[in-house]
């Protein structure tokens, strides 16, 4: 695992692994990237392409951005509230292959205006569902200004996220790619669960 993880981050000439939790509490959670395997898995599942524009909430030091933009060619926007991170994403975006689609934005998630072009949206658990509540209104706010067909992308989901979206009128449940056998165990988060805003 640890190998891949590295190869990836050489390959894209980007630096994106461990954990940091510095400046994580009950609403926003540690910065934690997700595993490139999944990432494979993603970017091989053919929802994500080329006109696409991906929005991962959350990002980090950029490795969703960086990574799907240079297997899909889609371009993507990475928002991150926590100022040392954000500028590691922008650390790597001077040396990343695929700086070029990508864009990282300083802000807190329930306070960003989602373009109009964004239509898939990623979370890796970024954050309580309390947060959560007030992105989706963010989401559906665009959506409503401008109705387009929209994917959202959740791995590693909580129930309590599951219950949630469930509850979301204009969410459809859509598809779930299946990742419990990148890790061995039977954890039944292990997946990323589809939601679809038709």
């Amino acid at each position: 695992m640890i190998d891949n993880e590295n190869t990836w981050d050489k390959l894209l000439q980007i630096k994106t692994t461990g954990r940091d939790d510095s400046n994580s509490d009950q609403y926003r959670y540690p910065y934690e990237p997700t595993p490139y395997s999944v990432l494979e898995r993603l970017a091989n599942s053919g929802f994500i392409r080329k006109k696409d524009v991906v929005l991962d909430y959350g990002c980090g030091k950029g490795r969703v951005d960086f990574f799907l933009s240079y297997q899909t060619k889609a371009d993507t926007i990475g928002i991150e509230y926590d100022e040392r991170i954000y500028q590691s994403a922008l650390d790597n975006q001077k040396t990343a292959v695929s700086s070029a689609k990508t864009e990282f934005v300083p802000v807190r998630a329930e306070e960003y205006r989602v373009p109009e072009e964004v239509n898939r949206f990623y979370f890796f658990n970024p954050f309580s569902v309390e947060l959560l509540r007030k992105v989706m209104a963010r989401i559906l706010e665009s959506y409503y200004e401008k109705p387009r067909e929209a994917f959202l992308f959740f791995y590693y989901p909580s129930e309590e996220y599951i219950a949630y979206l469930m509850t979301v009128d204009e969410l459809e449940f859509y598809d779930e790619i299946a990742c419990g056998d990148l890790f061995g165990g039977n954890d039944p988060r292990e997946r990323i669960v589809v939601f679809l805003l038709p």
